[in-house]
Parts: C-alpha cells; sequence; structure tokens
C-alpha cells in the first residue's frame, strides 16, 4: 500500500494551513487540487507548498465542482504511482486525528472503500443531520446494502485503482452529488465497504460551498437516476445479496 492524502480546495484561504498541518505527522505526500480558486486562496497555496515541502498543488483554470476536482485528484495521484488516497475537505472540518485509523483500515482491507462516519456535536446543522439520512436511505436503496453508515463525509480512504476504473468507463457528476454516487457504483462494481468513525466539527463563520436548493436538485437527480439503473441490475445485484447471505450462513454455521 502506498498511501498520499488529497485535498480538494474552492476559496478556503484561511483554513488550508491547519488542515495541511494536521496531516504532517502521517509522512504522506500530500496532492491538493485547487479548483479555480480566487487569489487569496492561491496565495494561501503557494504559503503552503512553500512551508510543506510534502506538498503539491495542481490547478484548475475554473471552478469546475467538487466531483471535478475529485476525479483530476485521483487520476493525478494514481499517474503518480499512489494506490490509496486519504481525502478531506480544506474548511478544517474534518478532524486529522482520526487519519490513521483510516490508513489502518485500508492497510487491513486494500480493496475496500474507507468511509468515514461522522461524529456530530451540537454545532452540527439540521440541514446536515437531515441530508444524511436521507442520503444513507437512497444509497442504502440503490446498493441493496445497508453497508454505508454515510455517503457524504468528504473524509473517505480511496482505492485508486478501482476508482479510476470505473471513472474511466462510467460518466459521474461533477458537483456534490459525486461522492454518494461514487459510494454506491463502487458497490455495484463489488467494492467492499469499511465505515471509520470521525469527529466532524462546524466552527462559527466556517465558508460551505453547498447550495442548498441547486445542489439538493443535483443529488435529488442523481438519486433517481441511480435508482432507475438499479431496477435495470436487480437481478445481478438479488444475485449478489444471494452469495453474501450464502457466505455469512456458511460462516456461522
Amino acid at each position: 500500500m502506498n498511501p498520499c492524502n488529497l485535498i480538494t480546495i474552492y476559496d478556503n484561504p484561511d483554513t488550508i494551513r491547519d488542515v495541511v498541518k494536521g496531516l504532517a505527522p502521517l509522512g504522506l505526500p500530500c496532492l491538493i487540487v485547487d479548483d479555480g480558486s480566487a487569489a487569496p486562496t492561491v496565495a494561501a497555496l503557494e504559503a503552503v507548498a512553500a512551508e510543506f515541502p510534502f506538498v503539491k498543488v495542481r490547478t484548475h483554470l475554473r471552478n469546475g465542482g467538487r466531483g471535478a476536482a475529485l476525479k483530476t485528484g485521483y487520476r493525478w495521484a494514481l499517474s503518480q504511482g499512489y494506490t490509496h488516497a486519504l481525502q478531506l475537505d480544506a474548511d478544517d472540518q474534518h478532524d486529522p486525528s482520526s487519519a490513521p485509523a483510516f490508513l489502518a483500515a485500508s492497510r487491513q482491507h486494500p480493496e475496500a472503500l474507507v468511509l468515514g462516519d461522522p461524529i456530530f456535536e451540537d454545532d452540527a446543522p439540521r440541514s446536515r443531520l437531515y441530508g444524511r439520512l436521507i442520503s444513507r436511505f437512497w444509497v442504502w436503496v440503490n446498493s441493496w446494502s445497508f453497508d454505508v453508515n454515510d455517503p457524504l463525509c468528504g473524509m473517505r480512504c480511496v482505492p485508486l485503482a478501482a476508482t479510476v476504473a470505473l471513472l474511466d468507463r462510467q460518466q459521474l457528476g461533477d458537483f456534490m452529488e459525486f461522492d454518494p454516487e461514487l459510494t454506491v457504483r463502487l458497490q455495484w462494481a463489488e467494492v467492499p465497504i469499511e465505515n471509520v468513525p470521525t469527529r466532524v466539527r462546524y466552527f462559527e463563520g466556517g465558508v460551505s460551498h453547498f447550495k442548498m436548493v441547486r445542489d439538493n436538485l443535483r443529488l435529488t437527480r442523481c438519486f433517481a437516476r441511480l435508482f432507475f439503473e438499479m431496477l435495470l441490475r436487480s437481478p445481478q445485484l438479488l444475485r449478489r445479496a444471494r452469495r453474501r447471505r450464502s457466505g455469512t450462513d456458511r460462516a456461522g454455521a
């Protein structure tokens, strides 16, 4: 296993240094994809790259969306010889102290997608809690599986070969719908899921690029598209569910 850190950023100049500093004890390379940020973030990234020699930055000239930036990051990481990308958001919401647990899970299950299972505190917005429940329900429905605890958490460790192979054969959304869609499609490709608890922090005055109406509509369209595709895949999913149940039954016998 040869992991790296992966951060996508769009106009988060005030938090990126703290995120990178929190990852420094891991001793891993850190790839940052700047998704068309304005001048303050560009300057902050230049300072971070100068201060932390393990950081490399790649820039999109225009903002293309979270999914577009992650696609660039996954392909970039794989081309550099990394096998897994431990990804975090640039807004410092994810607790870097949980990163070793993600890496340990990936080492134990190198073929798996390791997802963050958020531990929310009292400052978590109700919209985020409701969004978690709704998205988890639709991921369960579309995957015929209860394996995923939270499909929206931006902290995860991604197996790069399987992920890039999926991206090469399937067009996925470029915005906030990307994370849950990737999760479902990797499940359809029989990539196993592991969940790791991680604390998620919300700060007063924090910057969020989630647009309540626009991004919820994108998520709704995404889940609807996956649902109808799931119906076409249902014979295959049923066979897989029977295999898994049979394996569980044999293991428990």
